[in-house]
């Protein structure tokens, strides 16, 4: 798999992954939807990390890009951040948490 085709996503956009999960001899595709709080290295070790609140925790977890857990990437909506890196988003709760959404539109 020399180019992987996943859509073009920064840090502060809502991400749903899907990933394969193999239970005993099954698998299955499970969705993992979150902010993306960072993306790191180049080419085939290109990672991004995704956060969600799972049952009040905090949850994160890294994905390579070219890793074949990965079936796909679906943005479910754009963030508006000035970092490259969203860790302060982990010191938060509720409502400090949130991310503007980026309509493209500039005044």
């Amino acid at each position: 798999e020399a180019k992987r085709k996943l859509p073009e996503f920064q840090p502060g956009d809502t991400v749903r992954v899907q990933v394969r999960v193999t239970e005993g001899s099954r698998t299955r595709v499970q969705a993992y939807e979150g902010v993306v709080i960072a993306r790191s290295g180049s080419g085939f070790q290109e990672n991004f990390t995704v956060r969600k609140i799972s049952y009040g925790e905090g949850v994160e977890r890294v994905f390579p890009v070219y890793s074949p857990m990965v079936e796909g990437v679906e943005i479910v909506r754009r963030g508006k951040v000035r970092r490259a890196k969203l860790y302060y988003l982990r010191d938060r709760r509720g409502k400090s948490a949130r991310i503007s959404e980026n309509t493209g539109v500039r005044a």
